[in-house]
């Protein structure tokens, strides 16, 4: 029987090493995924800053909350952390509003192979942050809701809205951005079907 996340954490906290490489290889794809996309440097650091934070606070993983949601919090907190050191000191960066295009050059790795993937990832990097990773989430992690909240350190409620607003923002910038009454006519009913060809790619 596969040992839980919590279970090799623990041996983790608890000086088996190889228990944390257990876990880094079970999740290092997915987190690796999440910085590819939006950091050029400092990759490396950062991911493994994120391991590092899970095995420094085991404690604050709740007894009925969700190992990834845990790790994707870190990961997110990391993540702003390292965008608000790039803006300089005594700039303010609100991290609500910014859009990842607007947050410096990126290092994506998606190939969109059409028409409207390409229109997808063009919409997606001008959502404000929080929004964009509320669907990456969604979308490319296939995360519950329950785990989308814990990730970003909100109520369920609130994660379910972000997440029903989020794609509301990106249906309209893709309709503002597509090319032909064809591409905007299929935005609504594509949508999901489009994330799902992207994330085989991730």
């Amino acid at each position: 029987m596969e040992e839980s996340d919590r279970a090799l954490l623990a041996a983790w906290r608890a000086g088996h090493e190889s228990a944390g490489q257990r876990l880094f290889g079970r999740h290092f794809p997915a987190v690796a995924r999440f910085f590819r996309d939006k950091v050029r440097e400092d990759l490396e650091e950062l991911i493994q800053a994120t391991f590092l934070g899970c095995l420094e606070g085991q404690a604050r993983l709740r007894d009925d909350g969700s190992f990834r949601g845990f790790l994707f919090g870190i990961a997110r907190n990391l993540l702003y952390k390292h965008y608000r050191s790039k803006a300089g000191r005594g700039v303010a960066l609100d991290i609500e509003d910014v859009p990842l295009r607007d947050l410096g050059p990126t290092a994506s790795t998606l190939i969109a192979r059409d028409d409207q993937e390409r229109l997808l990832l063009a919409a997606l990097v001008r959502l404000p942050l929080p929004h964009q990773l509320v669907l990456e989430f969604a979308f490319w992690e296939e995360m519950s809701l329950a785990e989308i909240a814990e990730a970003m350190d909100t109520p369920v409620g609130t994660a379910a809205t972000r997440l029903r607003r989020a794609k509301q923002l990106l249906a309209a910038e893709m309709t503002a951005l597509a090319t032909s009454t064809e591409l905007r006519a299929s935005i609504s009913s594509g949508l999901e079907t489009w994330a799902r060809g992207l994330r085989e790619q991730r």
